[in-house]
């Protein structure tokens, strides 16, 4: 997905929007130190990509994240101790990001966009469960196909550019509703 990442750093968010991108390891440890990094320091909203092989013309956008399960070795040949993400953790964790309501109102043109309650159970379920559970569910995942002659870096970038906005507009008007229902609250 490495050059999608670079299209969609290209094109950016705006700005006022400061989009900084990383790519995690595929190694379960390494990968959760990162993520636990991101919010102890940015405090953000995190949107991880990851790459689903198996899907060759959709974009999936993930609702929550899962704790246990996570028999398959990594790249260094390890599994998470219990096989779980964090210990004594929930067992799922929703995004506050209402992916159903963003894949009923977003469409990329060339491509299918489809819901999904599963990212999987290895590097990519592991690493958006860590994300929600040290950002309180504000993170999101979205699994892409590999690139090919129909799913270029180009169009990839595009189609990210356009979920990550619309994602933001949803934390934008949470944000408001939030604001208004406070304000109510204090009156």
């Amino acid at each position: 997905v490495k050059p999608a990442d670079l299209e969609l750093s290209k094109r950016g968010l705006g700005e006022n929007i400061d989009l900084r991108i990383m790519q995690l390891p595929v190694v379960y440890q390494k990968a959760k130190e990162q993520v636990c990094k991101i919010w102890t320091t940015l405090q953000p909203l995190v949107v991880h990509v990851g790459l689903a092989s198996s899907a060759t013309a959709l974009i999936i956008l993930e609702q929550c994240g899962k704790n246990k399960g996570y028999q398959e070795r990594d790249a260094c040949g390890f599994h998470p101790e219990g096989a779980c993400c964090v210990l004594d953790g929930p067992e799922k964790i929703e995004s506050t990001i209402n992916m159903k309501t963003l894949w009923k109102n977003i469409s990329v043109e060339g491509i299918d966009i489809i819901l999904s309650r599963d990212a999987g159970r290895y590097i990519c379920d592991y690493t958006y469960y860590t994300s929600l559970y040290y950002g309180n569910g504000r993170a999101a995942f979205i699994h892409v196909p590999p690139l090919s002659e129909s799913v270029t870096a180009e169009f990839l970038g595009k189609a990210l550019q356009t979920i990550i906005l619309a994602m933001l507009e949803q934390c934008g008007e949470q944000r408001e509703m939030d604001h208004r229902e406070k304000k109510t609250m204090i009156s």
